[in-house]
C-alpha cells in the first residue's frame, strides 16, 4: 500500500478508525506495584482491602483517666465518686486503653487528692471517650474499589489500613522525538536557518498535565537510519511514540514510511486545519504518532489524538469541554476541504462575550499563548460571518471572562506594560488587547465590542488628534476620549542609516514597510506623503503591511525593508536608528457605559502611576500626563 502523499480523512472518521485499530492491537493500561504515597493521581488496578483495623487497639479519645465505667455511676459535682490509685490510670489522647478499663473520664472532670486518690465529678458510660478497635476501618474492609483514582486523602486511608504499596495503573510513558537538520536546542542566539526546538517542551508538559510521563530524546537529524534507531529504542522502553516533524510529504519526511516498516500505518493525513499532515499507526501494541512540525498544527493533533490515547490508557472518559456562546468580531473565510480550528481572544463586554480571531498560521505559537478559546469551522463550510454567534471551546476559566478588560485598536507596547502592571499588582482582572488599527477602535467601541479603544488619528485640517473623529463618529454621545500619552512617530532604519534617509521625501527608490489600513500610523504616513508632494504609487512596499510597530521594526532589522514608520520604543528593541518626524497623541476611547467601570478606572490609574512613567522612560519616546 503506497502512501506517497497525504490522505484527507474527516476528523471524526480518523479518530474512530485509529482508536479502533489500537484497541484491536491490544493497546491499554499496564499496572505496577507502587508505594502508596507515590500512587496519588493513579487509578487503583484492583480493589484495596484493609490489612489492619483503624484504630487497631482501643485508644483513649481524650486526655483523662481510664476507668471501669460502672465504678463512676452516680458521680456528680454534688456527690463525687472517689477512686483509689489502683482503680484508674492517667491517659493521654491516643494512648492504649489499659486492661480492665472500658471508659475515659475527661481530665476536667477529675479532682486529685493528696493521697493519690481522685474525685470524679461526672459519670461515664462503657466505651465513652474511647476509640474502639475498627471504629474507622476494619481489617478486610474494602477501602476503595478498583479504578478509583488515588487522592491525597485516599492515600492516607490506604496507609492507615496497612497498605504501604498498592497495585495501580502506572503512568504511560511517551517518547517525544524531535527531528530535523535545522532544529537546534533552545538558545537566544540561533543562526540563520536554525529553528529553536520548543515543541518537545510543549508536548512533554501537555503529557504530564494529562497524567502521562514524557521521555524526550535528543534532536534526530533527517536521516532514515537514525530516526529508525530512535523509534526502535522508544518502542522498547516506552508505551507510545511521538515523532515531531517529518509527517508531511516532503523529501525529508520519513515518518509515514518508517511507521509502515516498523508496524501498521493506519492513516496519513486528516481533514483538519491546522493539523492535516498527521501520521497515525502502531507497533508492538503501542501507538506511533507523527506530529506536524508547526506547533499550532501539532497541538491540534495532540488534543485530537494524543490526549485521547492517555484517556484510553486509563479507561476514563474524555475531559468535558466547556463552551461559551460568543459573537464573532471579524468574519472568517474557510476552505471547504477541512474542519478548521481557529484560536480567539475572548472578553465579556456588558452582557456579551466577544471573540476576536487570532492569526491562523500553523507556525504562530503566540496565537496559542494569547488564545482564550477555540472555535471550529465545519468541513464543507465557506466560513463564518462577523456578528455571528458561535460556540467557543474555552481554554481559560469561565469566570475570567467576567474579569477581562477588552482593549482594541492601535498597537502600542504601552498596553502590554499596563497589562503586566495589572497582574503584578494583583488587581483581579486581565487585560486582553487586539490590534485592529485606530479606525477599528471606533468601530469596536461604537458596537460595544470593547471597553476601550486605542487611537491616534490625525485631523489634517487642524493638526490635532482624535477629538474631531470622536465628534464625527459620536455626535450624540456614546463615547468619551480619555487622554493617554504623547509619543514620537518616525522612520525606523538600519543601524548607522546606511542609505542616508532623513525624511519621507527620501523614501522613493527605497523599500518600505507600511501599516494596515485604518491604523493611525498609516493615516499619519499618508498625511506626510501629501505634505511632501508624494503619492503611494511612488513608495515601493506601500502595500506591504504589518499590524504592529514591532513587526515593522522586525522587518527592517531583517533587511526585508529599508525603512518603516513606527515608534521609538520599537526601534530601540531592534537596535535600529530612528528619525523622529511627528509628535502625536495616543489616547483611549471609552464607551459611556464603561466610564465608571472599576477595571477601566484601574487601567487609567496604572497608566498614570509613577512606576509606569519610569518604565515608559526606559522604553523611550513617550510623555505621560501628570497623575490626577
Amino acid at each position: 500500500m503506497r502512501h506517497d502523499y497525504l490522505e484527507n480523512t474527516p476528523l471524526p472518521e480518523a479518530k474512530n478508525k485509529y482508536f479502533t485499530a489500537l484497541k484491536e492491537a491490544g493497546y491499554g493500561s499496564k499496572t505496577a506495584e507502587l508505594p502508596t504515597a507515590l500512587a496519588v493521581g493513579q487509578p487503583l488496578a484492583e480493589p484495596a482491602y484493609a490489612l489492619l483495623s483503624a484504630p487497631h487497639y482501643n485508644a483513649s479519645a481524650m486526655d483523662g483517666v481510664a476507668v471501669r465505667a460502672k465504678r463512676t455511676f452516680g458521680a456528680s459535682e454534688n456527690a463525687p465518686v472517689v477512686l483509689g490509685p489502683e482503680d484508674y490510670t492517667v491517659v493521654d489522647t491516643g494512648d492504649p486503653l489499659p486492661d480492665g478499663t472500658d471508659a475515659v473520664v475527661m481530665i476536667e472532670d477529675v479532682r486529685e487528692e493528696e493521697d493519690g486518690a481522685i474525685r470524679l465529678l461526672s459519670a461515664v458510660s462503657p466505651w465513652q471517650n474511647v476509640r474502639q478497635v475498627g471504629e474507622d476501618l476494619c481489617m478486610g474492609d474494602m477501602i476503595a474499589p478498583g479504578g478509583t483514582v488515588v487522592t491525597p486523602a485516599l492515600a492516607g486511608a490506604l496507609l492507615t489500613g496497612g497498605l504501604t504499596k498498592v497495585k495501580a495503573v502506572r503512568k504511560p510513558v511517551f517518547a517525544v522525538i524531535p527531528t530535523g537538520d535545522e532544529i537546534v536546542p533552545p538558545t537566544d542566539r540561533p543562526k540563520k536557518g536554525e529553528i529553536i526546538e520548543s515543541n518537545s517542551a510543549i508536548f512533554a508538559s501537555s503529557l504530564r498535565e494529562w497524567g502521562a510521563e514524557a521521555k524526550v530524546f535528543p534532536v534526530i537529524p533527517d536521516k532514515k537510519e537514525l530516526l529508525a534507531a530512535a523509534v526502535r529504542e522508544a518502542l522498547e522502553n516506552c508505551d507510545g511514540v511521538l515523532i515531531l516533524a517529518g509527517s508531511s510529504a516532503g523529501r525529508d519526511d520519513y515518518t509515514a514510511d518508517l511507521v509502515q516498516k516498523l508496524g501498521v500505518l493506519v492513516l496519513h493525513g486528516v481533514a483538519a486545519k491546522p493539523g492535516k499532515p498527521v501520521v497515525l499507526g502502531h507497533a508492538l501494541e503501542k501507538p506511533l504518532v507523527g506530529l506536524p512540525g508547526y506547533p499550532v498544527s501539532a497541538m491540534v493533533v495532540m488534543e485530537a489524538f494524543v490526549r485521547p490515547l492517555v484517556d484510553l490508557w486509563y479507561g476514563r472518559p474524555p475531559a468535558p469541554e466547556e463552551t461559551v456562546p460568543a459573537v464573532l468580531v471579524r468574519g472568517l473565510v474557510s476552505s471547504l476541504k477541512y474542519e478548521e480550528f481557529v484560536r480567539v481572544t475572548l472578553g465579556k463586554v456588558g452582557d456579551t462575550v466577544y471573540a476576536v480571531p487570532l492569526p491562523r498560521g500553523a507556525g504562530l505559537i503566540t496565537s496559542v499563548t494569547k488564545a482564550g478559546g477555540v472555535l471550529t469551522i465545519p468541513q464543507n463550510s465557506e466560513g463564518l460571518r462577523a456578528g455571528e454567534t458561535v460556540q467557543v471551546r474555552l481554554l481559560i476559566p469561565r469566570e475570567r471572562l467576567e474579569r477581562t478588560l477588552v482593549v482594541t485598536g492601535s498597537h502600542d507596547p504601552l498596553i502590554d506594560e499596563i497589562a503586566n502592571e495589572v497582574n503584578r499588582l494583583g488587581l483581579g482582572f486581565t487585560v486582553v488587547s487586539s490590534h485592529v488599527g485606530s479606525m477599528g477602535a471606533f468601530t469596536a467601541v461604537g458596537l460595544k465590542q470593547a471597553h476601550l479603544g486605542a487611537t491616534h488619528l490625525l485631523d489634517e485640517e487642524t493638526g490635532k488628534y482624535n477629538d474631531s473623529y470622536v465628534r464625527a463618529r459620536f455626535p450624540e454621545g456614546g463615547a468619551v476620549l480619555e487622554k493617554g500619552v504623547g509619543r514620537v512617530q518616525g522612520l525606523m532604519v538600519a543601524p548607522g542609516n546606511p542609505l542616508g534617509i532623513r525624511s519621507v521625501s527620501d523614501l522613493p527608490g527605497k523599500r518600505f514597510v507600511n501599516r494596515q489600513r485604518g491604523a493611525g500610523t498609516r493615516v499619519l504616513f499618508d498625511y506626510l506623503l501629501k505634505k511632501n508632494g508624494l503619492t503611494p504609487a511612488e513608495i515601493e512596499g506601500y502595500d506591504n503591511v504589518k499590524f504592529t510597530h514591532t513587526a515593522v521594526a522586525a522587518s527592517v532589522a531583517a533587511g526585508n525593508a529599508d525603512a518603516g514608520m513606527g515608534i521609538l520604543s520599537a526601534a530601540k528593541i531592534y537596535g535600529l536608528d530612528f528619525i523622529p518626524l511627528y509628535n502625536e497623541e495616543y489616547d483611549f476611547l471609552v464607551g459611556e457605559d464603561f466610564v465608571n467601570d472599576p477595571m477601566v478606572r484601574a487601567f487609567f490609574e496604572v497608566l498614570r502611576s509613577n512606576r509606569l512613567k519610569e518604565r515608559l522612560k526606559e522604553l523611550g519616546g513617550y510623555t505621560l500626563p501628570e497623575k490626577d
